[in-house]
């Protein structure tokens, strides 16, 4: 039988690749574009991605802190937030890490919110590519 040495010695090294997509919702962009013109309409996403970078900050503290009973209302808020501005996936992700947190699944909620973070700044970059395209 082989010792722990020998058993490492061909172990091979796995590194993961977070290149997750984005979904937005174009319509709510649209709507957005069409109801407040454009000059309302960036007003009006550029609060939106200032508020969801407080808000997934705040989760984060949340979970560093062990308030895990806040956490839930942040995320809530968050995918309402994520929602109005066409951004889907954040919104889901969002729900996800509400559940994680209700359920105190520790492993689950450490993965979700790393999640979070990821897909909040690709929808970030995501709603700005598609305002230049629509324009």
């Amino acid at each position: 039988m082989a010792g722990p040495s020998e058993q490492r010695a061909g172990a091979e090294l796995s590194v993961l690749r977070h290149d997750e997509g984005v979904r937005l919702d174009p319509d709510r962009l649209i709507a957005l574009y069409a109801g407040l013109g454009e000059a309302g309409a960036e007003r009006v996403i550029c609060r939106a991605t200032e508020e969801l970078a407080v808000r997934i900050a705040d989760m984060r503290n949340f979970v560093a802190s062990g308030d895990f009973a806040a956490l839930p209302r942040a995320g809530e808020l968050l995918a309402k937030i994520a929602t109005q501005v066409g951004m889907a996936t954040l919104s889901r992700v969002a729900g996800d890490v509400c559940t994680c947190a209700r359920s105190r699944d520790m492993a689950g909620l450490a993965a979700t919110l790393a999640r979070l973070e990821r897909i909040g700044d690709r929808s970030v970059t995501a709603v700005w590519d598609l305002q230049d395209i629509t324009i």
